[in-house]
């Protein structure tokens, strides 16, 4: 193994580093101590921390001309001009063009050997990656009357290479919201407990946002967990309803998640979004009832009856009646079925897998908000403007 003294802070960061000047003294904290700032975390992964930066920004933006966005440390990362830039980044600058250099946005990004180099030498690439955070956030800010920062997953997440959220929101002198899935007696719990370690940093907690509530529980859990959190002194800020477009796939997604492949309607379908799943076990009789949009029909290729049934639907309807149609167990539908669905805008996915694995497989899928999900930014935008309590929330910052 080679010695610590041998990784370089030009080995942990192959990608040129703008924000490099070796003549000034590293940064061990931001040189901007006037734009209005709240770090965003979570009690889990898939909470809804994007989602919710997302709205925060669009939100914010009513209220101030010049709102900016940072994720200083993320995980997955997508190439951009050479350089590895978290998708989250990616993302909101593809939607609000936030207009800074998107490398600012996303100074960190963690590869597959990133921690392995880091723990080679830690003493001397840490005061490297504080310092290039630090400068990232002054240069998303300049200028800015508030700004975003993002964190990544939980309060301890990126505690083995010494920058976990909270010392992170520590490092940027930010005030902390924590994001976590709706209830009362879990949240209260995670939430505590994630509470602890930003104490532990000196960094404030000042408010929670609850996600995904069933909408006919929405006024109990604001009550109860708003009174549980109180004697933790976290302040509810907001409790957000289960909004079913925000959690649909579309077939592009599930495609990817399947390892399908495209047999049919790929133009017109990868944007479709499915609301429901449902498995062609039964007769053509029985799968009528589910002939309907959103539906997305899981069934061995070799069902005659069932791709007719969707077919003849598809003519009566005059246009695409489901969401589409996948095949399972390497089964192509037989070549004059195949010859029909070709004259629909019917999408068909074709996969190895089988029918109850796919289906679970789909109905266990963690459904992220990419760039071309127009569909879904002015619902959470309104969502975040609905139920967040904005005037609140600035003025604890």
């Amino acid at each position: 193994m080679p010695a610590a003294e041998t990784t370089t802070p030009g080995e942990l960061f192959p990608t040129p580093n703008p924000f490099d000047q070796p003549a000034l003294p590293l940064l061990t904290t931001p040189t901007n101590n006037v734009t209005k700032r709240v770090f965003v975390a979570a009690t889990r992964m898939n909470d809804g921390k994007t989602t919710t930066c997302l709205g925060l920004y669009g939100a914010l933006q009513a209220r101030f001309p010049r709102v900016g966005f940072i994720k200083p440390v993320g995980q997955r990362f997508v190439e951009v001009h050479g350089q590895k830039i978290d998708e989250d980044s990616v993302l909101l600058d593809s939607i609000f063009q936030v207009r800074v250099p998107i490398e600012s946005m996303s100074p960190v990004a963690i590869d597959s050997t990133f921690t392995r180099r880091f723990l080679e030498n830690p003493e001397g690439l840490l005061p490297a990656l504080e310092d290039r955070i630090c400068r990232a956030f002054d240069r998303v800010s300049w200028e800015k009357d508030f700004t975003i920062i993002e964190g990544t997953g939980h309060a301890g997440v990126g505690s083995v290479f010494d920058l976990s959220n909270a010392r992170v929101a520590k490092l940027l002198n930010a005030k902390v919201i924590l994001v976590s899935p709706g209830g009362i007696g879990r949240p209260v719990d995670e939430l505590a407990l994630n509470k602890a370690l930003f104490d532990h940093y000196g960094v404030e907690v000042i408010g929670a946002i609850l996600n995904k509530i069933e909408p006919d529980k929405m006024d109990m859990v604001h009550h109860y967990a708003g009174l549980g959190l109180a004697r933790l002194g976290i302040p509810l800020l907001g409790v957000l309803p289960i909004q079913s477009a925000l959690i649909a796939p579309n077939l592009a997604q599930i495609a990817e998640e399947i390892g399908g492949k495209w047999l049919n309607g790929k133009r017109g379908g990868v944007k479709q979004r499915v609301q429901r799943v449902v498995v062609g076990a039964m007769s053509a009789k029985g799968i009528v009832d589910y002939l309907q949009p959103g539906v997305l029909i899981i069934t061995p290729g070799d069902r005659d009856d069932i791709l007719l049934a969707a077919l003849a639907s598809s003519k009566i309807s005059g246009g695409a009646s489901i969401a589409g149609l996948v095949v399972t167990n390497d089964i192509k539908p037989h070549p004059k079925l195949a010859e029909l669905l070709a004259q629909t805008d019917i999408p068909v996915i074709a996969t190895k897998e089988e029918s109850y694995e796919v289906t679970s497989r789909i109905n266990h899928m963690s459904v992220k908000t990419q760039p071309q999900d127009h569909d879904k930014f002015p619902i959470i935008k309104q969502l975040i403007a609905d139920h967040v309590d904005l005037s609140k929330l600035i003025a604890s910052v």
